[in-house]
Order: structure tokens, then sequence, then C-alpha cells
């Protein structure tokens, strides 16, 4: 079995070498990056499992090399901030990152959850199932998405947000019940948050009049199937 691959993209190389340690030792392969242009570079010829990203680098910023790398693979991205405003996790969140670190931090903690997402990809590749509903085929093994027999790009959370609305179909999905079964940060992210993803999903996903996302007012979204 192949050894999972983490790229680091941090400017501090005393950091990296100190998450080197401690990934290494959980079994991973480490790749790094100290600055932004070459961070993608290293990630398209790496094809990580899981970047570790920091926000402040030089030339592309964190936020501009998150944007580059979700338009390219849904990947999951590990935030490292020293950053810790509400707001900056809560746009992090938005643009599509699954999980945030704030500095100083012990490598420990990173580790940690790098382990809980290897562990989450594999759960998601052995119990993989391909859902079918209207003009809508999602694949959680292979990760893909076709609407009307197109492939459609989505951020992880787009997906994972599409994916639980499809098994609950035809349920009220209260914004509450949403946050806490999809993002799982229910006291950091806000309301707004899963309003603009439900907007994307409608966006991009063309229904042919074969489902349609509903908004119940008052109570929260249902993905309502019109023809099976």
């Amino acid at each position: 079995m192949k050894k999972p691959k983490i790229l680091v993209i941090d400017d501090d190389k005393n950091i990296c070498k100190e998450l080197e340690y401690y990934l290494r030792q959980d079994g991973c392969r480490v790749v790094f990056a100290h600055d932004g242009r070459t961070a993608l570079e290293v990630f398209r010829r790496e094809n990580p499992n899981i970047v570790i990203l920091d926000l402040m680098l030089l030339g592309m910023d964190g936020w501009q090399v998150l944007q580059a790398i979700r338009k390219e693979r849904d990947v999951p991205v590990i935030l490292l901030t020293a950053l810790n405003a509400r707001e900056d996790k809560l746009t992090g969140f938005d643009l599509g990152v699954d999980d945030y670190v704030v500095k100083p931090f012990d490598p420990r903690e990173v580790s940690v959850r790098v382990r809980a997402h290897l562990r989450k990809q594999k759960s998601e590749e052995d119990a993989g199932e391909v859902l079918f509903v209207g003009n809508i085929v999602l694949d959680s093994r292979e990760y893909v998405v076709t609407c009307g027999g197109e492939k459609v790009a989505l951020t992880p959370k787009e997906f994972q947000l599409l994916e639980y609305m499809i098994k609950n179909k035809n349920k009220i999905l209260s914004r509450e019940q949403i946050l806490r079964q999809v993002w799982k940060y229910d006291y950091v992210v806000k309301t707004r948050t899963i309003d603009m993803h439900i907007n994307r999903l409608r966006h991009k996903l063309n229904s042919s009049g074969t489902w349609k996302i509903k908004t119940v007012y008052g109570k929260g979204y249902k993905f309502e199937v019109l023809l099976i």
C-alpha cells in the first residue's frame, strides 16, 4: 500500500521540519513548498492526499493558493493561520477549507488531524456508493458528480452537502442539521455559509425538471425529487 503523501506549504522551515517529524512517524511521505507559486507547482506534480496550508506566504498568499487548488482537485486542506479572527475562519470554510489550526500550535495536533482525514478518506473509499437521483449521478468512491451526463466540478463541501441532501431527499433539513452533519463546526460556521453553498449548487447543477433544492422558509432546505 502506498504511503499517503502530505504537502506542507509554509514559509517557516522550522515548522515544516517539526511537522515532517511527526507525519513521518505516522507513515506519511512529506513534500514541501515555501511560497505560493512553488506550492502550486508541487501540488500539481506530487498529487498529495492532504494539503497543510499556511496563509502568510510570499508571492501568492494562502487564500490565492487555496482558490487555485479548489479549481483543480477535491483534496482535504488544513489551514495553518496566526489569524484567530472568526471572520478569517468563516472565509476559509466558505472557500473550501476542511479544517484549521491556529498558530502557535502543537505539531502533534496537526498530526492527529491528518490521521483523522486519512481515516475518513479510507472509510469513504471502502464504503463508497453511487447515488442516482433525477439527472444526477453522485459517485462517492471516485468523488465525482455528473449532471445530465456532464461532469460537474464541486468543492469537497459542495460534494458533501449534495450527498447529504440526496441521502435525505424529500425531507426538510434545518440549517442546524446541515451544519452539524456536513461541517461538524456548528459553533463556528454561520448559516449564511450554507446559503452560499446551496446557491452554488443551484448554479452548477441543472435540474432539468427532475429535482430542485427548495427553500422552506423558516425551516431550512429540502432536496425535492420531481422525477426519478
